[in-house]
């Protein structure tokens, strides 16, 4: 019922998984992740206890086969699992029971798991294969994993149709104010078209989220934020702090800058301003 692909960077520093389904809310059931670990995607009829014991195997220094080999010795299921793991060295595995619903299979290679079942045919993991090993090395993983999510859902996908799709990545220090690994948990639980969708919200997460260029910040000084102030207020808000975490730009700035692009936003948005005299 869904194709995903696992993988690490080439860098060795993120992790993820991209999983699309003709299923409800596939991201809550499907992908697991932690930074220095390793990655998993659990489906067909998913053992959901595999995403914790199977990244506390890796967290204790197991390779992905060794990892998978003990999830499936410990599951009289494990005909109907398929599983794919990627662990902190980039070595991965990939299972597909004999019972899964056709098509049903994967693929492995360096640094990536890629696997589906009831899907259109092989040819959908070929096309993730494809797409990944084509993919710019040096790019976000995010990308790369969307790139191959979209490449097997226009060679077919999920034989059943279009719902969900979830896009998992980690990075250690990457959560909200550093404080965990999570870099971006990215859920489309129900839509016609949910790659298009996943795509539009990494476009949203980037843009406020990703970090700020040294070239696109602009100091801070007591003149700018007399304007910004002045312009937030006019927009009617008591300061620009106030607009920044209202828009949830909280990230596009530090103690002595602020992107430049916030600053054009608001410039634009209040060409009739005029500090006072």
């Amino acid at each position: 019922m869904t194709f995903s692909i696992v993988a690490r960077s080439d860098d060795g520093e993120s992790w993820g998984v991209a999983v699309a389904s003709k299923f409800f809310s596939v991201g809550s059931v499907v992908p697991a992740a932690r930074a220095g670990a390793g990655a998993i995607a659990t489906q067909a009829w998913a053992n959901v206890t595999y995403k914790d014991v199977g990244l506390a195997h890796l967290q204790g220094g197991a390779t992905s086969s060794l990892a998978l080999q003990r999830l499936l010795d410990e599951d009289d299921g494990k005909d109907l699992r398929q599983v794919g793991i990627v662990d902190s060295g980039g070595d991965s595995a990939s299972h597909t029971g004999s019972e899964c619903l056709e098509w049903a299979g994967g693929v492995t290679g360096d640094g990536y798991a890629i696997q589906g079942n009831i899907l259109t045919g092989e040819e959908v993991v070929v096309a993730m294969q494809a797409a990944f090993q084509a993919s710019d090395s040096a790019a976000p993983l995010a990308e790369r994993l969307l790139g191959a999510l979209r490449a097997g859902d226009e060679a077919g996908g999920d034989a059943r149709g279009r719902q969900s799709a979830a896009l998992l990545v980690v990075r250690d220090g990457a959560g909200f104010d550093g404080r965990n690994d999570l870099e971006m948990d990215l859920r489309v639980d129900d839509h016609s078209h949910p790659v298009d969708e996943l795509e539009r919200l990494l476009r949203v997460h980037q843009r406020l989220n990703t970090a700020v260029p040294e070239a696109e910040r602009t100091p801070d000084t007591p003149e700018l934020f007399a304007e910004m102030d002045g312009r937030a207020q006019a927009l009617g808000h008591r300061s620009f702090a106030l607009w920044v975490g209202i828009n949830n730009y909280e990230h596009l700035g530090g103690h002595d800058w602020t992107a430049t692009r916030l600053i054009e936003e608001l410039r634009a948005a209040t060409t009739d301003w005029q500090p006072d005299s």
